[in-house]
């Protein structure tokens, strides 16, 4: 019994030494704590679990350790009801635990980490996309030759990202996320009437060659540009995690 236990031990211990030898890097995913939209409705803004947890997954199983930073640090609110990748993400790769303790923005070094990733919800254009410290993170992360990326909302969280050259990080690329045409259509936000800014419109904005319906091959197409990762729907949020790290590694 000992000798099992000591095999079983030292197993454990070689399979632990031999993970960290063959660890990836680290992949920072950027969560908003805002639970509401500040209406008497209480609209839900928080973060979309399917826009977050299949890429985390994605990051997970292919050897990258993730941490989670949002404006205010600890617990952050999900919509919830997990099925398929969400649902085994949360019972056996850690999610809730991770996201539930995310990092203030103090906390973070951006040289740890090869890519940052936003998904959506509304909340991140409350309180992501005027953060200036995680603007700042984002920035320093791409100008270190690291990979960004968004879903559906998230693409409007770092829309307003600055670079050192004073110039916004969508200038002149590629750019898509939740179009304007969608928002209006849709009740959760009362057809973006409680919305700080849409999307789209903040995008074109600050230069980026937006890409709407007409340009894509298909609505769920994901967008590739100078290392900016982006789709427009919460079904492509696995694929863009799946390009970024294609971009890490090639």
């Amino acid at each position: 019994m000992k000798n099992t236990l000591l095999t079983l031990l030292t197993l454990v211990i070689f399979i632990s030494c031999k993970n960290e030898t063959i660890g990836k890097g680290r992949i920072l995913i950027i969560v908003s704590n805002t639970e509401d939209m500040n209406d008497p409705e209480k609209h839900f803004a928080g973060n979309n679990l399917w826009e977050v947890a299949p890429p985390y997954h994605i990051f997970i199983s292919h050897g990258y350790e993730v941490d989670f930073v949002s404006p205010t640090g600890e617990k952050v609110p999900f919509s919830m009801d997990p099925l398929g990748i969400s649902s085994y993400t949360i019972k056996y790769e850690n999610f809730m635990e991770k996201a539930e303790n995310s990092l203030t923005p103090e906390q973070v070094d951006f040289k740890k980490y090869k890519a940052v990733f936003i998904g959506g919800g509304y909340g991140p254009l409350f309180d992501v996309a005027e953060n200036k410290e995680l603007l700042s993170i984002i920035a320093k992360i791409y100008e270190n030759d690291g990979i960004v990326g968004g879903c559906g909302h998230g693409p409007g969280a770092f829309a307003n990202v600055k670079l050192s050259n004073d110039k916004y990080m969508v200038n002149g690329k590629k750019v898509t996320g939740f179009p304007n045409s969608t928002e209006i259509t849709k009740t959760w936000a009362k057809e973006g009437t409680l919305l700080p800014f849409f999307l789209e419109t903040q995008l074109r904005e600050n230069g980026a060659i937006y890409q709407n319906k007409n340009d894509l091959n298909d609505k769920h197409d994901v967008i590739i540009d100078n290392r900016i990762v982006s789709t427009m729907f919460l079904p492509s949020s696995a694929l863009v995690a799946k390009e970024m790290i294609n971009l890490i590694e090639n």
